[in-house]
């Protein structure tokens, strides 16, 4: 009895200090959201100042409690319109009298969105209003930004380091091999090059081919946005013979990208927060006088003239479910453009894509789902973003009119599935198998005694039918005959402006550009987007209003964890996202996903290259990816 007694103190001490740390946590989250809740009619002359310490997203991923329990690290995440409608409101707004980015712990972007932020820089700029913008090290992403600034600071520590977009994937058929499994493949596509890493040890010429041509594209798109913007900057010496450029230098990059015209002033933080001052005034407390990001949109607003045009988001992986936001969860998004149909409240929808595909099923939800909100006579657009790839393409289908963008990457019209079997592994460790079999389907498919001749064809079949149902939707919203999307389809990736030569969109545009288009097809005078979005409730809600915008003094990232900003803390994070392409590649043979349509080969493109990677969150990643199936870390050991 003593011992239990014992055991019930220690269980009660355990709960008493396990509440209190829950009380501790919710009162100081309370503080925190008090502290920070942004309040109308508090902008200052001085500076729109935007401390962009995370992500530059379509919407912001939910958050979820256990996740901040756990001690998980949260990040701002910036939602792209945001950020626009601040910076253009800026421009002609008589109390804003500097634009100021601080990209110290920029957390990236795709290059439609910074490219979209970067043309309402220019806004600012013709306005007669300065802009200056201050980093540590500037990558690809964010020097797509920095290069629209009038003037450019770096760190003396600092420097630019600019590498154009492509990287390694990871191939796992001598693994696979060794380890005695086998990868079943289903796959329709020559350049269906998501099933490669599994049945190959490199890419296959006709998918590097069709992947080095997109990449290019949209590496020669990037140049010539920072050429218009900063046209005496050398960009061809920075990117053809960096060594070269850095020893003119004496190794000295921040040096080194004042010279090459990257760059116009080196400083630390203090000297650029006293030059800020020198333009618009000095604060005691910030260094200059400003507004933040939070302040200003709650103090600016959102007008809304007019009819109102629904626009919904796809954005993230596609998958079956409730998922999102983050991922683009079939069900949920076909409930949101449902109810907004019901409602008799919109005059037309506009369906904004940044995926690069996913679940067969949960696309053909979303699908399903535009083509009832079509059926009532109101028009569709599709904005693409920087992916609308293969489950991408694929809800795109029933839009009137198709608006994408030069270094939008689409297409990618094909399907596979990956089934894995261990038949051989399980021998290899002693495990025999035997069958009992009524039809020759009995039991299958069948991941420990391999998969019957009869299955394989059923798994093959109904790919096949996927396929031309795939390519039969897009004949029908591209008025042409299968034959004939057939030869651009087979899976290949294509540049927005590719896409626009072979019919696969129709007009080059931004979100802007298609909500215009919708409006006026819908006969509107004056408009305005309604953005569709589950409202977030409880604590999760509660938590993504604190995290909502820029509203801190102090411009630090949220996410402790955070990589070093300088060269060799960005070099050593490459580990990191290749720990993190192993998990999703795991994921994606292991996980019983079904019949896929996505585009392997881009979706890189949703993690920005130069942003800086949480330690912890790659390993946690990958971590989870092998929990769901020991039996390969015991297979990893043991196999020779």
């Amino acid at each position: 009895m003593k011992f239990a007694r014992a055991v019930w103190k220690i269980l009660v001490a355990i709960k008493d200090g396990l509440v209190l740390i829950l009380l501790l946590f919710f009162f100081g989250l309370l503080s925190l959201a008090l502290s920070m809740k942004p309040q109308a009619g508090r902008v200052q002359d001085g500076a729109l100042a935007l401390t962009i310490d995370g992500p530059v997203v379509e919407e912001r991923s939910r958050i979820e409690p256990t996740a901040l329990l756990l001690g998980g690290a949260v990040r701002h995440q910036f939602v792209e319109r945001d950020l626009v409608r601040a910076i253009e409101g800026a421009a002609n707004d008589g109390r804003i009298h500097a634009l100021t980015l601080d990209l110290e712990a920029f957390g990236g972007g795709s290059q439609v969105s910074l490219a979209r932020i970067g043309a309402a820089i220019d806004k600012v700029r013709h306005a007669g209003k300065p802009v200056l913008v201050r980093a540590m090290l500037y990558g690809d992403g964010t020097y797509l930004l920095a290069a629209h600034a009038s003037e450019v600071w770096v760190d003396p520590l600092g420097g630019v380091m600019l590498r154009g977009p492509g990287g390694t994937i990871l191939f796992y058929h001598d693994l696979l091999d060794r380890l005695k499994i086998k990868a079943h493949v289903f796959k329709v596509g020559t350049y269906k090059s998501a099933v490669e890493p599994y049945v190959r040890n490199n890419l296959s010429p006709e998918a590097k081919t069709a992947e080095t041509e997109v990449y290019t594209a949209i590496w020669h798109d990037w140049l010539d946005n920072v050429k218009r913007a900063r046209p005496k900057a050398d960009l061809a010496l920075v990117t053809g013979d960096p060594v070269k450029w850095l020893h003119a230098s004496g190794d000295d990059a921040a040096k080194a990208a004042q010279s090459a015209g990257l760059v116009d002033k080196i400083g630390d933080k203090p000297m650029f927060e006293k030059r800020v001052a020198e333009l618009v005034g000095a604060d005691k407390t910030d260094g200059y006088k400003m507004t933040r990001l939070g302040a200003y949109l709650a103090d600016i607003g959102n007008p809304t003239p007019g009819k109102a045009i629904a626009v919904v988001t796809v954005a993230g992986d596609i998958v079956d479910g409730k998922a999102g936001p983050g991922a683009a969860g079939g069900d949920r998004i076909a409930a949101l453009i449902d109810k907004a149909s019901d409602s008799g409240n919109y005059s037309a929808l506009v369906v904004r894509v940044n995926s690069p595909g996913g679940s067969v099923t949960g696309a053909e939800r979303i699908r399903a789902a535009i083509a009832r909100f079509k059926a009532k006579g109101l028009p569709i657009a599709v904005s693409m973003g920087s992916l609308a790839a293969s489950g991408g393409y694929w809800v795109s289908t029933p839009g009137d009119r198709i608006f994408a963008q030069p270094d939008t990457i689409t297409g990618s019209i094909g399907i596979f599935a990956i089934i894995p079997s261990f038949e051989d592994a399980l021998a290899k460790i002693g495990v025999g198998t035997d069958s009992i079999r009524t039809t020759p389907l009995s039991g299958q498919p069948d991941p420990v005694g391999g998969l019957t001749p009869e299955m394989s064809a059923v798994l093959q079949s109904e790919i096949d039918m996927g396929y031309r149902r795939f390519v039969g939707l897009v004949a029908t919203s591209r008025h042409q005959t299968p034959e004939a999307i057939d030869k651009i389809a087979q899976g290949r990736v294509w540049d927005g402006a590719t896409a626009l030569q072979n019919g696969l969109v129709d007009e080059m545009g931004g979100l802007d550009q298609a909500v215009a288009w919708a409006a006026k097809r819908a006969g509107a005078n004056a408009w305005h987007p309604v953005f569709l979005a589950d409202a977030p409730s409880g604590f999760s809600g509660f938590v993504q209003d604190v995290l909502s915008g820029d509203n801190s003094d102090s411009g630090d990232t949220s996410d402790s964890s955070a990589m070093a900003g300088d060269l060799a803390g960005r070099v050593a994070s490459a580990q990191f996202a290749l720990a993190g392409q192993f998990s999703a590649d795991l994921d994606r043979l292991l996980g019983g996903q079904g019949a896929q349509a996505y585009c392997l080969e881009c979706a890189g493109l949703m993690n920005p290259a130069d942003a800086p990677q949480s330690n912890s969150a790659g390993i946690v990643g990958a971590g989870r990816a092998i929990g769901r199936a020991p039996w390969l870390l015991w297979l990893l050991r043991a196999g020779h």
